[in-house]
């Protein structure tokens, strides 16, 4: 998977996120490109984990996009994720190879 045009910026490009899944919730802050990301979890069991990664994003419908990217501790992530909707699929791999998959709300954040 591979960014779109660098002319074409995604949806959620320079703007921040709250995604609320059963047992954990993150806060996502996209650049302005889209091609990198900061992430924090706020709760969950692995609360108080952040950092910041490159992510590769497709547009695979309206609003509608796949990104993905991977964690400085080897934890890859993958999000489907509806801005028009405000749903979020993700599928998580853990540093230990922990595998979770998460559907839940997502709302930005206030600027």
């Amino acid at each position: 998977m591979e960014n779109q045009s660098p002319d074409t910026k995604p949806l959620f490009a320079g703007r921040s996120f709250r995604v609320d899944y059963e047992g954990l919730s993150a806060h996502n802050c996209y650049a302005e490109d889209g091609a990198t990301i900061r992430y924090e979890i706020v709760s969950g069991p692995y609360a108080g984990a952040s950092g910041e990664a490159r992510c590769l994003w497709q547009q695979v419908g309206d609003g509608v996009y796949a990104i993905s990217w991977q964690e400085a501790d080897g934890a890859t992530v993958v999000h489907l994720d509806d801005f028009v909707r405000g749903r979020s699929r993700a599928f998580f791999t853990a540093a230990d190879l922990s595998f979770y998959r998460m559907v839940g709300a997502l709302t930005a954040l206030p600027e």
